[in-house]
């Protein structure tokens, strides 16, 4: 129990800014087993988000409310995947071959393709929350949240599975955190991930909307391996956020369909 313990807080002090606790340690082995529980942060990070919506809701209009929940995901992670997405979109859209890509990447700054990414990711999240605190519950903006961190995990965790690393270690900013992922860590990833969507269902959301929403992210996954096996051979860290990034959007827009 303890070693899962160490697994969890390493997989916590990866993706975000979040305390762990002191005698938690460092080592590549630790790392390498850390993102079985990348999904479970996910929903450590939906809980903070969904959290400070809720409490800000009480004496704030609901779209000051998605805001302040927008940003206390954002502090808790410190943007990280958001980083990924914008890095990435500078990288494809400014670069033509596979080395110009990832030098593109590696560049700390942003150009326009990424401030644009960035900007449009957040505006279509905080409509799309937004909407969805409109037309329902504020429970179920709240577990909208909480599934979208955590789907959308999974689904950048999936490409571990399904792709190498790009092993450009003069171009690259980090080892990655893993190579490959075994079944069985997947599998752990994958019930940490699904698990948020039992709420939604026990709050009385169309069953229709979330298999749509699940749909959406399982579509992001497949399409970010077949774009990234075309163009880089592999994955990059800032491609795991932007799959994540993306991937987290399809599952809120997928709960905003509308079924005649």
């Amino acid at each position: 129990m303890k070693l899962q313990l160490e697994y969890f807080f390493a997989a916590l002090r990866f993706l975000t800014r979040l305390p762990v606790p002191a005698w938690v340690g460092h080592s590549s082995e630790q790392l390498n087993h850390a993102a079985r529980y990348f999904t479970l942060v996910g929903i450590v990070v939906g809980l903070v988000g969904g959290g400070v919506t809720w409490l800000a809701a009480q004496v704030l209009p609901a779209s000051i409310a998605v805001l302040l929940g927008m940003a206390a995901t954002l502090l808790a992670t410190g943007a990280f995947h958001e980083d990924g997405l914008s890095d990435s979109v500078d990288g494809f859209g400014g670069g033509w071959e596979k080395l110009r890509i990832l030098e593109i990447m590696k560049d700390s700054r942003v150009g326009s393709f990424g401030a644009i990414a960035i900007a449009m990711a957040l505006l279509t999240k905080f409509a799309a929350l937004h909407e969805l605190t409109r037309q329902a519950q504020l429970s179920v903006t709240v577990a909208a949240l909480v599934a979208g961190h955590a789907i959308s995990r999974l689904a950048s965790t999936s490409l571990l599975c399904l792709l190498d690393y790009v092993r450009e270690d003069e171009l690259a900013k980090s080892k990655p955190l893993a190579r490959k992922l075994s079944v069985g860590e997947w599998l752990c990833a994958a019930f940490f991930g699904l698990a948020p969507l039992a709420a939604l269902l026990w709050l009385g959301v169309d069953y229709r909307k979330v298999l749509v929403a699940l749909a959406l992210a399982v579509a992001v996954t497949l399409g970010a391996k077949r774009y990234l096996e075309r163009h880089l051979g592999g994955y990059t860290g800032d491609c795991l956020g932007a799959t994540q990034q993306i991937a987290e959007l399809g599952v809120y827009i997928g709960l905003l369909c509308r079924f005649s």
